[in-house]
Parts: structure tokens; C-alpha cells; sequence
């Protein structure tokens, strides 16, 4: 049964899902963008009796603290630090470590500087490489060499809307009756919040930070192999297959699905990903655990 707990880190208030034992592997989700842990509520759900399931909430989304943008540093390297010390908060050792969209460039800072606490990363829709970064990112790409131009704020500022909300679950979805609209109706609930599009903007700038960092982690997957299931909806306009192929190049153990679906596959593929990690921990993580014993 999932609770739903806060915990003071750095201090913020970090709402976070819990579910499954503890005597489990842990598998620590990290969402993306515009939503939070409530995209992983029914593979938590699905999972729950064989795994050990945690999905925090990062500041500025979902149920967790939402200073505004004079209060506290919304970047990707301060998210980063505020997520390892949750996991640290909350006691967690070793760890799966399934990212998407936003999530992987605050993961792989943390598989980075602490590799010896990844037992495996379970890759959604969530880039590391340049290749994955295509026509999608024109304006993004202008915005970062001209933040104060109001042209280039509000051509970034229209993902905010309830429209690119929308359009973010039903883009690339071949039945768009298998996607509640609870999903955008909620995110768009948090969005709207007073102040949050100001979070926002000051996190699509500092997006710019993540490409540089690309070289660090593609050594970290090189050096140290992780094991990686990747299960990527082949039809995400926002991070493409092209972003999920080079995964191949550098890592060795690595099982690869493309799904026909868009960028929040969980929403119309989630019996299909939900039994493609089990069958990849049970190989990667749980036949390990037992040789060790």
C-alpha cells in the first residue's frame, strides 16, 4: 500500500510516494516534466509486492515545498543535491534509479558522484546524448542565448499552457482513450500555481547546463555498466528515439524497447513496462542479490 510522507531536506519540505518493502530492492523514480510522482502512482502500484518503490516530489512540483525563484536556486545541479540528500534522509543504500525526461539529468548527477549506490538505471523518454536533441529544441535553444528577450520567454513560455499540457500526453498516443485527463488536468493544477512559471522558465534556462555534462556520463556509463533497461516511446516529438539509440554505444548490458507510444508511456503501456522491469531486475539485480547470499 503506497503512503504519502514529507521529509525536511536542505530545508525544503520533500513530499514523497512510498511503497513495498523494504527487504526489497529499491527502485528510486524520478519524474519529469510538468508532472511529479503522481506519473508513477500505478507502476507503483503494479510493482509494490515485489519491489520497494520511493518517488520524491522535487521543490516547485507536486506536493513538495515551492519557494519562489528568490528563495531558492531552481537548477538542475541544486535539484540534484536536494534529491541525494533525500535519499540519504530517508535511509536509503543501493538503488535502481528509473529516470524520465527531467529526471535524468538530476539521476545521473547523483549515478555520477555516487556509482557504487546504482544497482541499475531504468531509462524512460530521459536524454544523454545531443542526438536526442532536435528540432523540438529550436526555441529552448535561442532562450538560452537570449533569456531576457520577451519573444524568446514567451516562445518557451507556451509549454506552460493547458494546451502543451494536453499535448504532452496525447502527442504520439495511438488511443487517446487510454490516457485519463486527470494526468494534464492535474499538472496543470501546479503549473497554474502563482509563481510557478517563473520556477519553470528558471528551470528551462537551466536546462542549458545539462548537454555540457553529456561527456561526464556517458564515461559513468562507460566505466562503470551499469546494467540499463531502456523502454522509450518511440513516438516522443520532445526527446525522439535518436536520443535513446546512442544508449548502445556505450553501455554493454543494456535491454532495449521502443514502445508505440508518446512521451508519458506509463499512461498506455504501463502492464507492458511494468512486467519489462520486473523481468530485467529479476535478471540484473535480484539473481545478483541471491549468488551473493
Amino acid at each position: 500500500m503506497t503512503t504519502y510522507n514529507t521529509i525536511s531536506v536542505n530545508g525544503q519540505q520533500i513530499f514523497y510516494r512510498e511503497a513495498g518493502s523494504r527487504s526489497n530492492p529499491t527502485i528510486l523514480l524520478l519524474h519529469g516534466f510538468p508532472t511529479s510522482s503522481f506519473m508513477f502512482r500505478n507502476l507503483i502500484t503494479s510493482l509494490e509486492d515485489r519491489y520497494h518503490l520511493v518517488a520524491p516530489d522535487y521543490p516547485g512540483f507536486g506536493q513538495s515545498s515551492m519557494p519562489t525563484v528568490n528563495e531558492f536556486d531552481y537548477s538542475f545541479d541544486n535539484l540534484a543535491n536536494i534529491m541525494e540528500a533525500f535519499v540519504d534522509a530517508i535511509g536509503l543504500g543501493r538503488f535502481s534509479l528509473y529516470v524520465m525526461d527531467y529526471g535524468a539529468p538530476i539521476g545521473y548527477r547523483i549515478a555520477a558522484r555516487q556509482p557504487e549506490r546504482i544497482q541499475s538505471l531504468l531509462v524512460q523518454n530521459g536524454n544523454a546524448y545531443r542526438e536526442g536533441l532536435t528540432d523540438f529544441w529550436t526555441p529552448i535553444f535561442h532562450y538560452w542565448e537570449h533569456p531576457e528577450e520577451p519573444a524568446s520567454i514567451e516562445a518557451v513560455a507556451v509549454m506552460l499552457t493547458p494546451e502543451s499540457t494536453r499535448w504532452q500526453y496525447v502527442n504520439g498516443v495511438k488511443d487517446v482513450t487510454k490516457v485519463s485527463p486527470d494526468t494534464w488536468l492535474h499538472d496543470q493544477a501546479l503549473l497554474d500555481r502563482p509563481g510557478n512559471r517563473e520556477i519553470q522558465l528558471q528551470l528551462f534556462l537551466s536546462y542549458g547546463t545539462n548537454p555540457p555534462l553529456y561527456p561526464a556520463w556517458q564515461e559513468y556509463f562507460r566505466q562503470h555498466q551499469p546494467p540499463t533497461l531502456v523502454v522509450w516511446g518511440e513516438h516522443d516529438a520532445i526527446f525522439p528515439p535518436s536520443g535513446a539509440h546512442p544508449y548502445k554505444r556505450d553501455l554493454q548490458n543494456i535491454e532495449f524497447h521502443l514502445l508505440d507510444t508518446g512521451h508519458f508511456a506509463l499512461e498506455d503501456h504501463l502492464a507492458e513496462i511494468a512486467a519489462l522491469i520486473d523481468g530485467f531486475l529479476v535478471r540484473n539485480v535480484k539473481k545478483i542479490a541471491a549468488l551473493a547470499v
